[in-house]
């Protein structure tokens, strides 16, 4: 009896781990060649994404930095074209980025969980479309290539972090 106990616990737990390690997925690389890696990973467990800064000239976007929870990212990119800033409702969640890329990144628009559309940049080149591969998940960080310039992004899905 202490054996199909065990037997059962174990199998439980295995499945729970399995289920666990299904809720991330990546999506990108997306833009062209060229820049300096970055990643955010790590800022997300100071938080979900809470905030979203985007610099952009007239053609391209020019640099990128995320709050999560209380804590803002290091800013990636060059220093030119205007700044904007938006803050998500508490609660709300990145679930799509889609955009267009030529050589460098053009336009970014993040899709929240609240139906809010959020779009940055110009509307040319080649178009992309990221969502999570798995269902309940959101935008939880980001990486890619950046210079004076974001040569490209790359977004990493998972769970919103639990209290």
């Amino acid at each position: 009896m202490l054996t199909i106990a065990l037997l059962a616990l174990l199998c439980a737990s295995a499945s729970a781990n399995a289920i666990q390690a299904r809720a991330s997925s990546y999506s990108g690389e997306y833009g062209g060649g060229g820049g300096e890696r970055f990643s955010h990973s790590g800022y997300e467990l100071e938080g979900p994404i809470t905030a979203i800064r985007v610099r952009v000239n007239r053609y391209f976007i020019v640099g990128l930095q995320v709050r999560y929870g209380k804590v803002w990212s290091d800013y990636v990119g060059g220093s030119q074209g205007d700044l904007e800033e938006i803050f998500l409702h508490p609660g709300e969640s990145v679930i799509q980025v889609s955009g267009k890329y030529k050589h460098y990144l053009r336009k970014l628009v993040f899709v929240t969980d609240k139906g809010r559309y959020l779009p940055f940049g110009k509307d040319t080149g080649t178009s992309f479309n990221a969502v999570p591969l798995y269902p309940n998940t959101v935008l939880r960080f980001i990486s890619g290539r950046a210079g004076a310039l974001i040569n490209a992004i790359g977004l990493h899905w998972d769970a919103y972090p639990s209290d």
